[in-house]
């Protein structure tokens, strides 16, 4: 008999501490979900890969590991001026980097979370969000390394006295990203210098085989890049970006999206149809598919196979995030940030479009474990005000809101999503939405016809004049407002909206110039011409 699924749990962190709320589905009216555990006062909090345990961590103070399962405390770490902290994927190991006054002072520290036991300690002069935590694991920890200066060293993670089993020689290196499930391969990058392109290269983290990369892939006018390892490890996707445009198309810089294999069956550029940053980028569960959203606004989504050939256009909208749930059923394309919160839901095994939305300012958004439900928050201190939690059904129907004077994170407790039920009784769900939608439309076209009926006499009532120049504007505002384009005179709420989509400098008259009915290459030689004239270099 199988067992039943887990239930969902969401992690909410005020300023006052942390609590563990029972997750959806509330009965109707909720305001405030069961907790699982009262609040408790700290400074971060973060699952293990697996969500089979919890940390929280108070600044200079103390670590302390939760079991989830119980949510009683598994050991509370005592660390005087303790910086960061992260949990291995099962959450066996904690990682901890203190203050140290002195190189010969150790302050990165491996602990064995049941036994406290320290297994490994070196000197790190400084931490930042790229470098931590210090050394990676696998998913199934099989695997750990680290980078240093110019190498990347290979543990023993279950006999950290081995000490540095191997190296990897890789001067200049500056990021690296090692695939977890499984530990097969590693990927490192090494920026651009004194005219040497910058690189990525992988290479087997197996010892008898790190003596050549299998991948590798070089490129100018880049300085930092996202690397994105799929499922099963043999595909990596490369988003370089550059700080300067050269080619004066965009005030945040450039990005170049590049993909590799570890059987080297491709190597090159993600062919892109749409000129323009790439916004995000993501692998679906079964690292078969990825998804990228890309292009100046209304920025264009497409899918790809492994093979990076297409497979699926999503079309073009104010979008610039993508999360493909775990199930690799359904994906929802937002536009965050900068943009005013559009949401469209897609069914992908039924390639349609289920709905759309609003969660405006959202600074998080992420599926649940069982692929059903779909969560945004908005948060501080990125945003001061209007904090607060939203959940969304599959199908894009609002199901819980909660508001917070201050809110600082909100995440679902990790789960495998083969503990789930498969979404097959969600497609039931959807057709028979379906079907009353048609209903519901037939109905009201019938009783349109029947009393709607108007006299042969009646003259039709002349409409506004347009000018022949604004023939496509009601084209481009459908794409720029996600299907809610006003008709008629662009207002100046319009354009306003118009002036947060295109948020790029150099790319707002241009789609102002397009929205009012210009053709884009007629756009594109006047700010050309203006660029002359005002002495603009892309500024």
């Amino acid at each position: 008999m199988a067992s039943p699924p887990p239930a969902l749990e969401i992690l909410v962190r005020e300023p006052d501490g942390f609590t563990v709320w029972s997750g959806p589905p509330y009965p109707p009216g909720t305001t405030s979900p069961p907790q699982r555990l009262p609040k408790t006062a700290c400074g971060a909090t973060s699952f293990s890969a697996d969500g089979a345990r919890l940390l929280a961590t108070v600044a200079s103070v103390s670590a302390t590991v939760y079991d989830c399962r119980t949510l009683a405390v598994v050991k509370c770490f005592e660390l005087p001026g303790l910086l960061a902290a992260a949990l291995s994927p099962t959450g066996a190991y904690l990682q901890t980097f203190q203050k140290s006054s002195s190189p010969q002072e150790k302050n990165v520290t491996v602990w064995h979370v049941d036994t406290a036991v320290a297994l490994y300690e070196h000197y790190q002069k400084s931490m930042s969000k790229a470098t931590w935590p210090m050394i990676q694991f696998s998913a199934d920890e099989s695997v750990g390394c680290r980078m240093m200066p110019n190498e990347i060293q290979f543990f023993d993670p279950k006999d950290f006295t081995k000490g540095v089993l191997s190296r990897i020689r890789m001067p200049g290196i500056a990021a690296m990203q090692l695939a977890t499930a499984p530990g097969s391969h590693v990927a490192g990058f090494v920026p651009e210098a004194k005219g040497v392109p910058a690189s990525v290269q992988i290479f087997s983290c197996n010892k008898d085989a790190q003596n050549q990369a299998v991948a590798r892939r070089s490129f100018f006018r880049c300085s930092t890049v996202q690397l994105h390892w799929n499922k099963g490890s043999t595909g990596l996707l490369v988003l370089a970006q550059a700080d300067v445009d050269k080619t004066n198309q965009s005030y945040y810089g450039e990005t170049k999206l590049n993909y590799l294999t570890t059987d080297r069956a491709f190597e090159g550029i993600v062919p892109l149809k749409k000129d323009g940053p790439v916004h995000d980028v993501q692998w679906s569960s079964s690292g078969s598919e990825f998804a990228v959203v890309y292009g100046f606004m209304p920025a264009k989504t497409t899918i790809f196979n492994k093979k990076c050939n297409p497979l699926l256009e999503l079309g073009e909208g104010p979008y610039n995030t993508i999360r493909w749930n775990p199930k690799g059923r359904f994906i929802v394309l937002a536009g965050f940030g900068n943009l005013p919160g559009d949401m469209a839901f897609w069914d992908y095994s039924e390639k349609k479009l289920v709905a759309k939305t609003k969660a405006e300012c959202s600074v998080t958004s992420e599926w649940s474990p069982d692929g059903r439900h779909f969560m945004t928050a908005t948060t501080a201190p990125r945003l001061q005000i209007d904090n607060g939690i939203k959940i969304f059904d599959h199908n894009g129907s609002l199901q819980f809101k909660k508001m917070f004077e201050r809110l600082y994170q909100a995440d679902w407790k990790p789960e495998a999503p083969e503990r789930f039920g498969d979404n097959t009784d969600l497609a039931t769900s959807l057709s028979s939405l379906k079907i009353e939608e048609t209903k519901k439309q037939a109905q009201g076209s019938k009783s349109a016809q029947t009393s709607g009926k108007a006299p042969a006499s009646t003259v039709s009532k002349p409409t506004a004049y347009r000018p022949p120049h604004a023939k496509g504007s009601a084209e481009v505002q459908n794409k720029l407002f996600g299907g809610l384009a006003p008709t008629g005179s662009v207002s100046s709420s319009s354009i306003y909206s118009l002036f947060l989509c295109c948020f790029t400098p150099i790319n707002y008259p241009l789609a102002l110039m397009m929205e009012q009915g210009r053709d884009e290459q007629e756009c594109i030689e006047k700010q050309e011409a203006q660029r002359e004239t005002e002495g603009e270099k892309g500024c």
